[in-house]
């Protein structure tokens, strides 16, 4: 790979290959069955008199993905050349439950290395690495003792003696394009030449590689032993935590918080997630309360909180406007500082604009605003864009539809907010008498995010990736007329 990246003349080592060799490798890539890292990188550094950061391996997917998004190579050259023709080559089993993601709009910078590539910019860099389902590595930090490797060489001559050559089917539009490589041990049939067109930073986010394991000792340990072990909180979720910026603060507004405080809770949301899937449940919580309050009508939003305090460990007390001292003419104010004596967070929501904020000015323990009214709803707007970059792979690039009361629609008021930290194109589809109101414009205008505002979403629909749709609230017309109007509009 060093090969690709350095050469002769910029360097003064003949280790490395000339401009033209250089040159050359890359107008015959196709060629190529594999990239490897070699000993290249080591050799370098020994003229050099310098170390070199793990052997070159640190920066090889930056170097290979900076050169995906400049247009050099595609994703599927990455994933060819280093895993799949490689596993071909090895006889080697897949990997179900390990993976490599890469953000490939992320920059890199190299400045933790000493050797030619010392202080170099990359764009794309390796988010996690997941090794057996655990995260072994994480923007930038290790959870793994060294020791997780398996030896699967019986797995993998089990799979020679039974493999199959794969049948190869390349879609028509690409036919043009295709190209059949005969390599000497691969065959040209089983090589997997990348014919497809260059990839969009959201294509093979992650390449999958996945891993059956061989058969080993197992000792029989005591069920609620083993149950109270998988409910232990892992050393990756706790790293994260202690370094919170969300730790005990209010949760008001989207615009609180900013692009590297998103990736940390989308980190964090990740292990979760999959520490929830595997266990059913992890004591990240445990001995605390979360007192939940609502004066408006709701289901997803409010079994969604308790559903996640319940699987982190913890509890919930539940009141509702209906039938708290709400109707006895309890502040909001007063009702904020009761539960503030029971729980350790109160979820609130309210139909007034701005109240979430008023209850942070009585209130002792957190205030997570869960929709004040017209306002915002930011918790759902950090669900949504996680959604996108977990389904989509990036953010960044897309195009992005919005639809439907986008005037009273808080949903759409909190996402805008937090869309307008990448680089996307939005179109507000909505009636005349529902647009976005003019200050989330104006905001959406000063970060430089391109806006359409349209009322036919057909115009638009087959350029959208994501298409969002908000409802038109009855509960926020004072004519009804105008609803009847509206209602069906989309």
């Amino acid at each position: 790979v060093y090969s690709l990246f350095l050469t002769r003349e910029e360097t003064g080592s003949a280790l490395l290959p000339s401009k033209a060799d250089q040159d050359a490798f890359w107008n015959s890539l196709q060629v190529f069955d594999c990239f490897t890292i070699g000993a290249l990188p080591y050799r370098l550094a020994a003229e050099k008199g310098t170390p070199v950061a793990h052997a070159g391996i640190e920066e090889t997917l930056p170097l290979l993905v900076d050169a995906v998004n400049k247009g050099r190579l595609t994703m599927d050259d990455v994933v060819a050349k280093l895993y799949t023709n490689p596993r071909k080559i090895f006889s080697l089993p897949e990997q179900k439950d390990s993976y490599v993601e890469i953000e490939t709009d992320r920059a890199c910078i190299l400045s933790k290395t000493t050797g030619p590539f010392a202080g170099k910019t990359l764009s794309g860099t390796v988010h996690r690495v997941v090794l057996h389902g655990a995260t072994a590595y994480l923007d930038g930090a290790w959870y793994t003792t060294g020791v997780e490797g398996q030896d699967v060489t019986a797995v993998a001559q089990a799979i020679t003696k039974a493999i199959e050559k794969p049948h190869i089917t390349v879609p028509a539009h690409g036919a043009s394009n295709a190209s059949v490589i005969h390599s000497p041990r691969l065959g040209p049939s089983e090589f997997v030449a990348p014919s497809t067109p260059l990839v969009r930073p959201s294509d093979g986010r992650r390449g999958s590689v996945q891993m059956e394991h061989s058969a080993s000792s197992t000792a029989v340990v005591p069920a609620h032993v083993a149950a109270a072990a998988a409910r232990e909180v892992p050393s990756v979720i706790s790293r994260i935590i202690n370094s919170s910026p969300f730790s005990h603060r209010h949760i008001l507004s989207s615009k609180q918080f900013d692009r590297n405080e998103l990736h940390t809770l989308f980190s964090l949301a990740h292990e979760m997630r999959t520490q929830v899937e595997r266990n059913g449940s992890i004591d990240l919580l445990h001995g605390k309360v979360m007192c939940s309050m609502f004066y408006e009508a709701s289901t997803r939003t409010s079994c969604s909180f308790q559903t996640a305090m319940l699987r982190l460990g913890g509890t919930v007390v539940a009141a509702d406007g209906s039938s708290s001292s709400v109707v006895k003419g309890e502040t909001l104010a007063d009702t904020v500082r009761t539960l503030g004596c029971y729980g350790d967070l109160i979820v609130l929501r309210h139909p007034a604009p701005g109240s979430a904020a008023t209850a942070a000015k009585f209130s002792k323990v957190p205030i997570i605003n869960a929709g004040d009214g017209v306002g915002e709803h930011p918790t759902q707007a950090f669900l949504d864009v996680y959604t996108i970059r977990e389904e989509l792979g990036t953010v960044n690039g897309l195009t992005i539809t919005l639809v439907g009361d986008l005037k009273n629609g808080r949903t759409v008021h909190s996402l805008v907010k937090l869309l307008a930290y990448y680089q996307v194109t939005l179109n507000l589809v909505s009636p005349p008498s529902l647009r976005m109101p003019e200050d989330v414009k104006a905001e959406l205008v000063k970060a430089g995010i391109a806006i359409n505002e349209l009322t036919d979403l057909n115009e638009v629909i087959a350029e959208s990736d994501v298409v969002y749709v908000t409802r038109v609230q009855k509960e926020r017309f004072e004519d009804l007329e105008e609803y009847e109007r509206v209602k069906a509009a989309y």
